[in-house]
């Protein structure tokens, strides 16, 4: 292995952030950039004053919603390293494409709001985490508002989460009584100086809590409150283990502002020295370790229209070994055909640039024409894919009608481009070719909506129908009986997916178990992992 790519591997820490919406998730990314020196100022997410809007915040129906809906993917240096953010969407609308986006991720940060505590989607992105593995750093946000008592909130987090927390910082005080937070990895003290609480003070070297110095510059009461704290602290959680936390069973804690830049830059200098490098990845042939010289990467993200002046669609590559370089002929494994690329594309901040060479860990966007869907993998020659990009039954379902007879081809196209970004899945009925979006939340139909006319100049209009689930069928024999059979009297409920597999739309929770009992050699499956 060359010494480059060795260098450049260790130089790299890939990681997601996922919360509930409005935990303040965009707000923290631009802060980490704003840290780490890629852009110069924030945009507030919430002031409507400030029409810059938030770096990550592409596509307009996220600037007037005040939601991410697409992940993006952002990149900057920071003490001498080299750190990937891919930013979720918090709402559960969307959770799908953050599912998809944590197969990319080498370690997450979770960030919880002070005053909601755990709310329900943070629950199940980190049980997804969990499943897997993956790193967890957790940021409790929004000190500088009235909130939770901070053992309350490690207590649920340990409950709801299931998982094994140690705090790194320490707030002093909350809400109006919030005077700096206290850095345990770092042994020192940082606090507002300003009348306004908007900047942040210089930090301040404490060796010893209970030295004087700590009384003078917080106050008696709140020094002793801080003192009995830490005691409390060292004999109630455990203490740091890197090793614990690469291994996923042990998750550092920091506590701070986003919003005020407050703990940011403690959570980004501890990030730094404990995250992990690029992870080997299983295909479905072997282990792809990062270190191997020639290249394998993956497509875990579709995204149509990300500049409206051009239709073009970036394909997000996750590098997982070797060296990708521009212009070099790869094989895209399911196609079996061979392609290059002059043009990648990787992200600095708000900023896209074309890049000559990637390194595990980095996220390269590829110009893509229509050649890929989620999941599919690129190699130098080798024919594996990596396998557990997951596709899950929707919960929504409506049939999509074409509203100008004349736009008719331009909502096809709409059409194919959205389902290969996995916005949604496109099942067609077998019966009478009618087409069923179905979708994980209800608000992805009006982006639907709002993207086909907008960047495709079609019009729709949706029906209800009544289906319960998406199931795909697998059967080790077509010609069965049993299977024709199962065919002939579900007939009316099945159809297609954009992929050509058999899928059956049932319209209650009784007809899959009816379904299950009545045709034993029929599997019905709620996800598909290509």
């Amino acid at each position: 292995m060359s010494t480059t790519l060795e260098k450049e591997i260790h130089r790299r820490k890939t990681f997601g952030i996922i919360s509930h919406p409005d935990a303040g998730k965009t707000t923290l990314t631009e802060k980490l950039l704003l840290f780490g020196g890629a852009i110069q100022e924030a945009g507030a997410v919430k002031s409507n004053k400030i029409k810059k809007g938030a770096t990550s915040d592409f596509m307009e129906i996220e600037r007037q919603r005040g939601i991410s809906v697409a992940t993006s993917v952002l990149a900057f240096e920071y003490k001498g390293k080299k750190i990937n953010i891919l930013d979720t969407p918090g709402h559960k609308d969307f959770a799908e494409d953050t599912y998809r986006t944590l197969t990319a991720v080498d370690s997450v940060i979770v960030v919880i709001d002070v005053a909601k505590g755990v709310e329900e989607q943070t629950e199940k992105l980190v049980e997804v985490c969990r499943m897997r593995n993956i790193p967890m750093l957790v940021f409790i946000n929004k000190l500088d508002r009235e909130g939770k008592d901070a053992f309350d909130l490690l207590d649920e987090v340990e409950q709801k989460l299931g998982l094994r927390v140690t705090p790194l910082s320490w707030p002093i005080g909350i809400g109006l009584d919030f005077q700096g937070i206290y850095n345990m990895w770092e042994k020192n003290l940082k606090f507002f100086t300003e009348e306004k609480k908007q900047k942040v003070g210089e930090s301040i070297e404490i060796k010893d809590i209970n030295a004087s110095v700590v009384d003078e510059l917080i106050g008696n009461a709140a020094a002793e409150t801080l003192r009995s704290e830490q005691e409390l602290i060292s004999s109630v959680y455990p203490e740091f283990s890197k090793e614990e936390y690469l291994r996923g069973t042990l998750q550092p804690v920091f506590f701070g502002s986003a919003l005020n830049n407050f703990g940011v830059q403690e959570l980004l200098d501890a990030f730094v020295e404990i995250a992990p490098n690029p992870f080997p990845k299983m295909s479905d042939i072997r282990l792809v370790n990062p270190e191997e010289p020639t290249f394998t990467g993956f497509v875990f993200k579709i995204h149509a229209n990300m500049d409206p002046k051009h239709r073009d669609r970036l394909a997000f590559v996750k590098v997982v070994s070797g060296t990708f370089r521009r212009g070099t002929n790869y094989l895209h494994v399911r196609q079996n055909k061979i392609m290059k690329f002059s043009s990648p594309a990787a992200f600095f901040a708000d900023k896209k640039e074309i890049i000559d060479e990637s390194y595990p860990g980095d996220i390269v966007g590829l110009h893509d024409t229509g050649n890929f869907r989620i999941g599919d993998t690129l190699t130098e020659g080798e024919k594996l894919s990596f396998k557990g990009i997951p596709y899950f039954s929707p919960e929504h379902f409506r049939f999509i009608n074409n509203e100008d007879p004349m736009k008719a081809k331009q909502l096809a196209k709409g059409i194919d481009q959205l389902m290969d970004e996995g916005v949604a899945q496109l099942f067609t009925m077998e019966m009478n070719g009618r087409k069923v979006i179905g979708t994980v939340g209800a608000l992805q139909f009006e982006v639907i909506q709002y993207r086909l006319e907008h960047e495709y100049s079609a019009k729709c209009s949706y029906e209800l129908v009544q289906i319960h689930k998406a199931c795909w069928v697998e059967t080790e024999d077509e010609k069965s009986p049993e299977f024709l059979e199962f065919k002939r009297i579900k007939q009316k409920f099945l159809a297609r997916d954009k992929f050509g597999q058999l899928v059956f739309l049932a319209d209650s929770a009784f007809s899959i178990t009816m379904t299950q009992e009545k045709y034993s050699s029929v599997k019905l499956h709620f996800t598909n992992e290509f």
